[in-house]
């Protein structure tokens, strides 16, 4: 299994970039390394570690696209950037799948031109997994698509469940769709078309699911357009923080408080690496011809090992294959 790293793409690139995936190919032996970036700067932090050297192997790319620049006048400005020169070692197959962390538009639009969509795909998602109180759900999409219509919703739903049930191992997966209400009737114009499209199609469609409902974990995948997405993650991002920071301060009063929190502080360090984003890797960009993880922007070396580590499972799991399969076949059947 080759996986092609994005060495520049980060704020903390490259050094926890290269750190975090050799702590993936030590572990998983089935894995090979490609990064992308300035060799000669990527040979001297090899050295610094010990790794399987047979299975790592750099190419070289003198730029980096960085947050600042313009995503899609990047891809076209910067082709021996570490992003684009990752995207086509994945497009020519001399890897299996890919993780980046770096500007989120030029990782899409470079992912959307260099490797383009799933035929049938309509609109590529960005998902991202979500801790709840029954273990995880996907949530689709998180910012690729802020202007939706009800059929690109349906789209998303279709590609949530596929990931879901092959990777995440989830059986029979059940989808929701975020709304206002957990009436039919509820909801905007672009809610209630998509609520009925998937009322109708093969997903296992619980019906809405209310903003509350979705750290409940009351459905598997969670769909809504990418500006609602956004708002979810960054929302239970900041409450996560927040919440952690208010506990913090309780237990630090006084020294009974002090006390309580010695003795509450291995419940309490499971809860907080629930809700770690580094304990889950990266998003997969759901419909793009290739698989390809997004790593959070802010990922350090424990991201980028489960990064890697995501991108290996993705690869391996054949939903690739099953995304094709599915979204060839509605092309087919609508052209007939």
């Amino acid at each position: 299994m080759r996986i092609v790293v994005d060495a520049y793409g980060g704020d903390h690139a490259p050094t926890e970039v290269v750190r975090g995936a050799l702590m993936a190919v030590r572990e998983l032996e089935n894995v090979e390394l490609i990064f992308t970036g300035k060799e000669e700067e990527l040979l001297a932090l090899l050295k610094e570690e010990t790794y399987p050297e047979e299975r790592v192997s750099i190419r070289n790319a003198t730029e980096v696209i960085t947050n600042d620049d313009s995503p899609v006048q990047a891809t076209r400005t910067k082709k021996d950037s570490s992003l684009m020169v990752a995207l086509s070692i994945l497009k020519n197959k001399e890897a299996d799948a890919m993780v980046s962390a770096g500007n989120t538009g030029a990782y899409f639009a470079g992912a959307f031109r260099v490797l383009g969509r799933i035929k049938g795909v309509k609109r590529p998602a960005l998902a991202t997994f979500i801790p709840t109180l029954t273990g995880g759900s996907i949530l689709l999409d998180v910012g690729a698509n802020t202007d939706c219509k009800p059929e690109h919703l349906l789209q998303f739903a279709e590609m949530g469940a596929v990931y879901a049930e092959d990777v995440l191992k989830i059986k029979n997966p059940r989808v929701g769709i975020v709304n206002i209400g957990a009436e039919e009737a509820k909801g905007d114009e672009l809610s209630k078309a998509a609520h009925q499209l998937l009322k109708t199609s093969k997903v296992n469609f619980v019906g809405n699911i209310e903003a509350r409902q979705v750290p409940a974990g009351d459905a598997d995948v969670i769909v809504c357009d990418g500006f609602v997405g956004n708002v979810i993650i960054k929302l239970m991002e900041g409450m996560a923080s927040s919440m952690f920071g208010m506990i913090k301060n309780v237990f630090m009063k006084n020294i009974l408080t002090k006390l309580c929190a010695a003795v509450l502080k291995p419940g309490l360090g499971e809860v907080k690496k629930k809700a770690d984003y580094s304990e889950y890797g990266g998003a997969p960009i759901l419909g793009i011809d290739a698989a390809v993880i997004k790593a959070h922007g802010s990922s350090k070396a424990k991201a980028f090992y489960n990064a890697v580590k995501s991108a290996a499972n993705f690869a391996e799991s054949g939903a690739m294959e099953k995304l094709r399969q599915r979204f060839h076949q509605e092309e087919e059947t609508h052209e007939c």
